[in-house]
């Protein structure tokens, strides 16, 4: 009982210590989607040229998601006419390019973390579209976007099918301030929250189970600490890897980021290990729903491939540089609620998401969330128009 108590205690002081800075990024992320149609973003995203991959990068960061809403998502635009390898770059970026994470990172692990992440995902994106030019044949493209239009559902796909953006009338300051853009903000900012909580607790539990059952020595001897050269070249491989298998994604893999830089795993390896999220068992079986096995086989070969080139990357560049942190300033919350600059930042937060909450459980919020697993049809509105109330 003693040690079960000690893993929630680790976890409850890491959620405190994360809350004001995932309220941030979600009503950031809430803000943009407001105002944003989804249709719009898909008429953007095209063909594969660099500068549309540079612009469904950004769109992704702006539209942060969960890992599984950030792949239904994607599919939905390469649906509504984006190109796949443009789709792709989006749902990296809406899940490994977004405030929120960079913000935990820097308050978590440092600001080399936040870095390395801004850094990395560029270069994961470069290899993907580099590994899709030279290997997507055109008969498995044929083939994934004929199971794709087929419209299996899979988790989040309701939620992805929504769109409660405002109507495109007026300038932006003004849709968003309007009556129906705070509505639309406070709909997305519940439904992101939504579409994460899962994988946030579970993360959260796993990373304190870990914490406090795993002793360092079993760590230090699996990363290869103690082996410089060694530790560098098994890091990236291997963190995509266990990212795989703990069944954690999103910004539910941070805490368990930190416990493995902690215990050992190289710098590239916890950017690999965290960049992996959209490899775990679960998202490859929608992969596979998606656009069918032989393009889910060929997504986490090329994505892990992609993976371990960025881990290798910000090694090099920050090894180099002379940025690589001391393992000594990262930080495994274990003190639980006290009176802090934490403290006075998540009551700040808390109060406007408190009023978000409020605004969107009075304007039909409860139904949205019910549709929020099922598929497009779930997820339309009466009109079909696929917006929610306001």
């Amino acid at each position: 009982m003693s040690a079960i108590l000690h893993a929630l205690s680790i976890a409850g002081s890491m959620t405190w210590e994360i809350t004001w800075a995932l309220i941030l990024g979600f009503a950031l992320s809430a803000v943009v989607q407001a105002v944003v149609r989804k249709s719009t973003v898909a008429g953007l995203l095209g063909d594969d040229r660099p500068r549309t991959l540079t612009l469904a990068a950004a769109l992704g960061a702006a539209s942060s998601s969960c890992s599984y809403a950030a792949v239904a998502l994607a599919r939905s635009l390469f649906r509504k006419g984006a190109h796949f390898t443009a789709a792709m770059a989006f749902e990296i970026a809406s899940t490994n390019l977004v405030v929120e994470l960079g913000v935990i990172l820097a308050l978590l692990m440092g600001w080399q973390f936040t870095a390395a992440e801004f850094i990395g995902g560029p270069v994961m994106i470069v290899v993907l579209a580099v590994l899709f030019r030279l290997l997507l044949s055109d008969r498995l493209l044929r083939q994934a976007r004929e199971q794709a239009d087929r419209g299996l559902a899979g988790s989040m796909e309701g939620h992805a099918a929504m769109d409660v953006s405002v109507p495109r009338e007026g300038s932006f300051a003004r849709r968003l301030f309007s009556a129906e853009g705070y509505t639309s903000t406070s709909h997305v900012f519940v439904m992101e929250w939504a579409a994460i909580l899962r994988d946030l607790v579970l993360g959260l539990l796993i990373a304190g189970a870990v914490a406090a059952w795993v002793p360092d020595s079993f760590w230090s001897a699996f990363f290869f600490d103690g082996h410089p050269l060694a530790a560098k070249v098994w890091g990236p491989l291997i963190g995509p890897l266990v990212a795989i298998a703990s069944f954690v994604c999103s910004i539910g893999n941070v805490p368990l980021a930190v416990v493995l830089w902690k215990g050992g795993i190289s710098f590239g390896g916890v950017v690999a290990f965290i960049f992996a999220d959209l490899l775990i068992l679960p998202i490859l079986n929608i992969y596979r729903k998606y656009y069918g096995a032989r393009m889910a086989l060929f997504l986490l070969v090329t994505f892990y491939a992609a993976v371990v080139v960025a881990g290798y990357a910000v090694e090099t560049v920050f090894g180099a540089l002379g940025l690589i942190p001391s393992r000594a300033t990262a930080t495994i919350p274990m003190s639980g609620v006290s009176w802090n600059y934490t403290t006075w930042l998540n009551i700040a937060f808390l109060l406007p998401a408190a009023a978000l909450v409020h605004r969107f459980l009075r304007t039909g919020g409860r139904a949205m969330l019910r549709m929020m697993g099922g598929g497009p049809e779930a997820a339309a509105a009466p009109d079909g128009s696929g917006r929610g109330p306001h």
